[in-house]
């Protein structure tokens, strides 16, 4: 696959500022997940160039995400956690006329992959006698609606200036 040289600079910057803006959190859960802008880049490239390379862009961002410090307890949770996650993201690119629903889509697919590893590897922090499932959906819940809101308004705010650069 010939990747355009403008796709590839455009993805590459996605990617370091992705991974910049992780650092910079508004809020963390205690045992992992936090809402921060990390994600707008990524949709912002996806919604630019379509979900062939906005996938592509997004599980690379995160495996980079995992290489710099990612928490792993399995090799799966691992792949669950931030390439799968990661390149769920780049689902919002099959929206480019409806970003809203890009971006909701978009988070959706990523927070039922971090459901999925919540249940199979994080289950004992669930209280005794909880439903896991519920907790895990509860749990990621928490941050992702949140991370949502924020990145719904950001996509409104930003992506009408980008498009004249188009």
């Amino acid at each position: 696959m010939k990747i355009p040289t403008k796709v590839l600079v455009e993805g590459a910057l996605s990617i370091a500022l992705s991974i910049a803006l992780s650092y910079f959190k508004l809020f963390t859960m205690p045992q992992g997940g936090s809402v921060s802008l990390k994600l707008l880049p990524l949709i912002v490239f996806a919604f630019r160039h379509g979900p062939r390379y906005g996938v592509l862009v997004c599980v690379t961002a995160g495996a980079l995400r995992l290489l710099l410090g990612g928490y792993v307890v399995h090799p799966l949770q691992a792949l669950l956690d931030y390439p799968v996650a990661s390149g769920l993201i780049g689902i919002a690119g099959f929206f480019p006329h409806k970003k809203w629903l890009g971006v909701i889509c978009a988070c959706f697919a990523s927070f039922c992959a971090a459901v999925l590893s919540g249940v199979v590897f994080f289950a004992s922090y669930a209280p005794e006698g909880a439903s896991v499932w519920l907790y895990s959906i509860g749990y990621n819940a928490s941050y992702a609606l949140p991370e949502i809101l924020i990145l719904v308004a950001a996509v409104y705010i930003i992506m009408p200036r980008l498009e004249k650069f188009k």
